[in-house]
């Protein structure tokens, strides 16, 4: 269908759908992790170090040893915030909920009514014959796989999720053994991720009017090791020695991981750019260009026209897409929820 100046949305926007809380971070023991009132809330803990220069100099200095001696003889001091459990202490418990929405066939915000219709029958075929069955596995993986733990997953001997439905009128709940589940690929399914994706699914669908999901973690990392909570960014620091040169995240004293650290795992399931098969970066998070920051990458480039907009385009005015997995990857982009304005000039 063509574009044309009567159905351009400039005004268009989408609420997200996975709504995940901060993560709170506590200490327990692998044996004693179901024992809910044992765990520890864990702190922050600040740290003043003397480290040393370690960054590139310049050819003058680094060529001239004296110069070089006198610039290591400098004390790189450095105040930092750290956490960790205690000697008493083997087991990270990171905890969360979820909340799933309904209703991602209708844009928070459309001044276009012609764009709004040819979008929402777009939509509206897609759960007719998607049920958002793929998008569901996928986003249920994640939580058995404990992506969401991020860094804290890394030499953990033993990752337990527990997952229970707080929903009033049902009570279920499912426990995954994340160390036999990989984060390369969603090839691998068990009937519980089934089961925890049909949920979610069905609540993206309409089907239910919302599903809300408590998150537990447990990751068996060692006594007294470090653990990693989301790191504040700070835009303002300044020149002074004295400020923290890192600042972790805490909430009301308890260390913790952002909603947004959280919400950006959940949505690591795009397998669909176009180097998947030939890079090694596995899944990456759903985003209108692809963009990796940590890589500096942009894997959907507008100019192969596998970016969300060139593929929004053609699919909101009743088009249809060539490949199947380009609309699992729109409609997890409008699940993410996002301002997609495109102007009229």
């Amino acid at each position: 269908m063509a574009k044309n100046n009567k159905n351009i949305a400039s005004v268009l926007a989408f609420e997200k759908k996975l709504v995940p809380s901060d993560g709170f971070m506590y200490g327990t023991t692998w044996e004693k992790r179901n024992e809910v009132e044992l765990a520890v809330p864990l702190k922050l803990q600040e740290k003043s170090v003397r480290g040393t220069i370690s960054n590139r100099l310049k050819a003058a200095i680094k060529n001239d040893p004296l110069k070089l001696n006198a610039e290591v003889e400098k004390p790189n001091l450095q105040r930092v915030d750290s956490c960790a459990l205690a000697m008493d202490q083997d087991t990270l418990k990171l905890s969360f909920t979820l909340k799933v929405l309904k209703g991602v066939q209708q844009p928070s915000a459309c001044n276009n009514q012609a764009f709004n219709d040819s979008y929402t029958q777009a939509a509206n075929n897609y759960i007719e014959e998607e049920k958002f069955i793929e998008l569901g596995k996928r986003y249920a993986s994640n939580i058995a796989n404990g992506r969401f733990l991020w860094r804290n997953r890394v030499g953990a001997e033993n990752i337990e999720v527990q997952v229970k439905m707080l929903n009033s009128e049902i009570e279920r709940a499912w426990r995954f053994d994340a160390t036999k589940l990989s984060i390369r690929d969603f090839e691998s399914s068990t009937a519980d991720i089934n089961d925890l994706g049909q949920e979610i699914a069905q609540a993206l669908a309409g089907e239910k009017d919302f599903v809300l999901l408590e998150v537990n973690a447990y990751a068996q990392i060692g006594k007294a090791q470090d653990v990693y909570p989301s790191e504040e960014l700070v835009l303002d620091k300044g020149n002074s020695k004295s400020k923290k040169s890192k600042i972790l995240y805490s909430i009301n004293g308890i260390a913790g991981m952002h909603s947004q650290k959280v919400g950006n795992a959940l949505r690591t399931i795009d397998t669909w750019y176009p180097e998947y098969e030939d890079v090694t970066t596995g899944p990456i998070a759903i985003e209108p260009y692809g963009a990796v920051t940590n890589l500096g990458k942009a894997y959907r480039n507008p100019q192969a026209k596998a970016d969300f907009f060139t593929l929004f385009d053609r699919f909101a005015r009743g088009e249809t897409l060539e490949n199947k997995n380009d609309e699992h990857y729109v409609m997890a982009v409008l699940v993410r929820g996002g301002v997609f304005g495109e102007s009229d000039k």
